[in-house]
């Protein structure tokens, strides 16, 4: 171990370790070698990016911005599925990893859940007018969840190899949170979820560099090391026809909608896909990656290449993430210079409250950001797209029965369908926008469901050719 000199006024100044042997100081200059390197890299690439911005045309600029769990982190994947597709599928072996944490994270809280019922059970008082029930879970459904325990160490090696790799921190955070606006309660089950720092490279602990050309383990096209030996592929693999069994239970899809927790909180489009999820050599598909979940903390800057009409210019999308208070202060510093901010509103989750901070309903929050943002005078020349996200989540909870009025009080006795709420959705954002906005401006507004690549690309197809022509315009080349 390296110590430091108490004769140095550096205190950074690190002396070799007392002992060192001579293949141990060879190994140790060799990794310093290849530090400097790399740290030399990065500061060559920071300055060439200084030097071609000084250069060529001003990068078109877009900021997302929405609260937590919106779909920035989805929108931004769609723009590198778009305009940046080599580098999205170099990280599939990344992505991977974060669908098994989904998988096996829901998996924990369905057995957290099967523990609360084991609890109640065991301590519900017997009498006369109390007779004890049957019990609800089985013989079957106790051996199959003693079974799935292996997926707990599964979970804790996932987060420590993140966390370890890129600077995250474990939270407790209920994804599931439900209330109305004037009582809101949070969840009964909080799903803890990692948030990785955005600034920091996690994706390298999954991305292994392999140079050996004798290694046919190692998938090239994908990055993925079939032979590391840290892959929970096995477990899960094992465990499969468990886990398929009991997320396909009657008895516990009717425990989980006791206990407040929608299959949507659940990965549902993962856990119904398991077999493929948990096959020998699975490879996430482009839908995979774009319904991964993972939290991230502090402002991310992905610098694209776009070409349209002949001419090729870069695109800088920042993606703010983080808590509600990180995410007010992170914002202000992007207001000034932006060309577009896209605004995510989740508008499914009109029955939740925020993770944060369970007295505040997420669509009141939603609504409150979007004041913010159109009242700003900074960005009364900015291009504001909305999107009104989640619409596929939202026509499922309509045709489950749950009222858009019980939560928004101002919606009336209007009709509880998709038509009618999402109109007036539409109109109260743009009623905002036009009560706050200190001069009269055209917003872009979009129903999205930005999973769906199909149409998202459609969207932002669109946007491009629209800021590219407003960028000429701008600069004089067209009128």
């Amino acid at each position: 171990m390296a110590r430091l000199s108490p004769d140095d006024s550096d205190p950074l100044s690190i002396q070799p370790p007392i002992f060192e042997t001579f293949d141990e100081r060879n190994a140790r200059l060799a990794l310093e070698r290849v530090a400097k390197e790399i740290s030399d890299g990065i500061d060559e690439e920071i300055e060439k990016a200084r030097v071609n911005e000084r250069k060529g045309p001003k990068p078109i600029k877009i900021l997302l911005l929405g609260q937590s769990e919106s779909g920035k982190s989805t929108t931004l994947k769609n723009f590198q599925l778009m305009y940046d597709s080599k580098s999205f599928r170099a990280e599939r072996a990344s992505w991977r990893a974060v669908i098994q944490l989904n998988v096996v994270q829901s998996f924990r809280s369905i057995l957290d859940a099967m523990t609360r019922v084991e609890n109640q059970e065991n301590h519900s008082p017997i009498s006369p007018q109390n007779p004890k029930k049957a019990p609800l879970l089985t013989p079957e459904l106790l051996s199959i969840k003693a079974r799935l325990q292996p997926l707990t160490q599964v979970e804790k090696n996932l987060i420590r190899r993140m966390t370890t790799a890129g600077g995250g921190e474990v939270e407790a955070t209920p994804r599931n949170g439900h209330g109305v606006i004037s009582d809101l309660l949070p969840s009964k089950g909080a799903l803890k979820e990692i948030a990785i720092n955005s600034t920091i490279p996690w994706k390298h602990a999954f991305n292994r560099i392999i140079k050996s050309e004798t290694r046919t383990s190692f998938d090239s096209a994908d990055g993925i090391d079939w032979d590391d030996p840290e892959d929970p592929w096995a477990t899960l693999n094992a465990c499969s026809q468990d886990m398929i069994k009991l997320w396909n239970d009657t008895v516990i899809r009717q425990l989980l909608a006791k206990q407040s927790m929608r299959s949507e909180d659940l990965s549902e489009y993962f856990l119904d896909s398991l077999e493929r999820l948990t096959a020998p050599r699975y490879i996430p598909t482009d839908d995979d990656i774009l319904h991964a979940r993972l939290k991230t903390l502090g402002v991310s800057e992905h610098l694209f290449k776009i070409a349209t009409s002949g001419s090729v210019r870069d695109w800088k999308v920042y993606d703010v993430g983080g808590h509600r208070s990180q995410v007010r202060a992170a914002w202000a510093p992007y207001f000034d210079d932006m060309d577009a901010i896209i605004f995510l509103a989740p508008i499914s989750c009109f029955d939740q409250v925020l993770e944060e901070d369970h007295k505040v309903n997420r669509l009141e929050d939603s609504f409150k950001l979007w004041t913010m943002i159109v009242s700003n005078p900074l960005l009364k020349n900015t291009n504001i797209i909305l999107f009104l996200n989640k619409i596929d989540i939202l026509r499922t909870k309509l045709a489950s029965g749950i009222k858009l009025k019980d939560y928004v009080i101002s919606y009336g006795d209007r009709p509880n369908d998709v038509d009618n709420t999402t109109a007036y959705l539409k109109r109260k954002f743009g009623g905002i926008l036009q009560e706050k906005s200190s001069s009269p401006r055209v917003y872009y507004c979009h129903f999205t469901t930005v999973t769906d690549t199909k149409s998202t690309k459609y969207i932002l197809s669109n946007l491009k050719d629209m800021l590219m022509r407003q960028n000429l315009i701008k600069t004089n080349l067209i009128s």
